[in-house]
This record gives C-alpha cells, sequence and structure tokens, in this order.
C-alpha cells in the first residue's frame, strides 16, 4: 500500500485580484458622487497636482513590488505559494508595499475625483483587504516559513 502524496499547497487561495477592492470602492464612489452626492472636494489645481503625485508614486511602489517578486522568482498573485519570504527592496520598510501602493493610488484618485464617498469607501476596501486577502497570505508564510516568517514581522510592519 503506497502513501497518498502531500496535499499541494494552494498558497494563500485568494479568490480575486486584490486591486478589484481599490477599483470597487473607487467605483462605488464616484457613483454615489453622482447619484447621492455630499458634498465636493474643493477643485483646485494644488488637489488635481497633489493627486497625480499620489496616483504615480502609488503605482512605483506597486510596480517595484512587483519587480522585486520577480527578482527573487517568487509568486506575486496571491492565489499562488510563494516560494521564500522577500525582505529586501520595498519589503525592508513594509510587509504589503504593494497592498500600500494601491492604497496611496486610491488617495490619489480620491483627489482627482474630488471623491467624499471615495474616502467613506476607503476603510471598507482596507478591512476587506485585510480579512479575505493579508490574513490568508500571513497564514500561508507562517505555515510555510515559520521561524523566517515570524522574525521578518518582528521587525518589519505590516503596513508602515
Amino acid at each position: 500500500m503506497s502513501t497518498p502524496p502531500p496535499p499541494k499547497d494552494l498558497g494563500p487561495a485568494v479568490r480575486f485580484p486584490p486591486p478589484i477592492l481599490f477599483l470597487a470602492g473607487l467605483g462605488c464612489g464616484a457613483l454615489l458622487d453622482r447619484l447621492v452626492p455630499l458634498w465636493r472636494l474643493p477643485d483646485a489645481p494644488a488637489m488635481a497636482g497633489a493627486g497625480l503625485v499620489l496616483v504615480l508614486s502609488g503605482l512605483a511602489l506597486v510596480y517595484a513590488g512587483i519587480v522585486t517578486f520577480r527578482r527573487f522568482r517568487t509568486a506575486v498573485y496571491p492565489n499562488r505559494p510563494a516560494k521564500l519570504v522577500v525582505d529586501s527592496g520595498p519589503f525592508a520598510y513594509t510587509r504589503n508595499p504593494m497592498y500600500v501602493g494601491m492604497t496611496v493610488f486610491y488617495a490619489g484618485m480620491v483627489l482627482l475625483l474630488r471623491s467624499v464617498w471615495a474616502v467613506v469607501f476607503l476603510p471598507v476596501v482596507l478591512g476587506l483587504l485585510v480579512r479575505f486577502v493579508i490574513r490568508r497570505e500571513e497564514r500561508h508564510l507562517t505555515q510555510r516559513f515559520p521561524e523566517e516568517y515570524a522574525a521578518y514581522c518582528a521587525r518589519v510592519p505590516r503596513w508602515l
């Protein structure tokens, strides 16, 4: 009688791409701004400039996280298993640079859209991100790399 093969590591098993949460929050905010307007953020060139800087900074941070993962040949998508704990590049400062980047991008889009409703949705987006994505990723990394990931968590914050 042979022993069954070990179960396949499915990684964190996140069921959707995390950027969808951010786009959904922005989309719902923009829609509600049209249907049930509260008040709009001021239409000032400085706000638009700040929004553009935040959008580009957020995208740059997401890109830096992707490039770092690719350099170490580990999974970028959270529905695949990690091959190692990456702790260099932007991951030396935050355990979630891509999610920080998406949040910065979102903040920039709030300013560009002048959307109060999108501001209201940001805590919802971040709460869903933590519950359905980050906790799964952390559980996966804890199971796969117990000592290494614990040491990483002790020296690098989840956000900033």
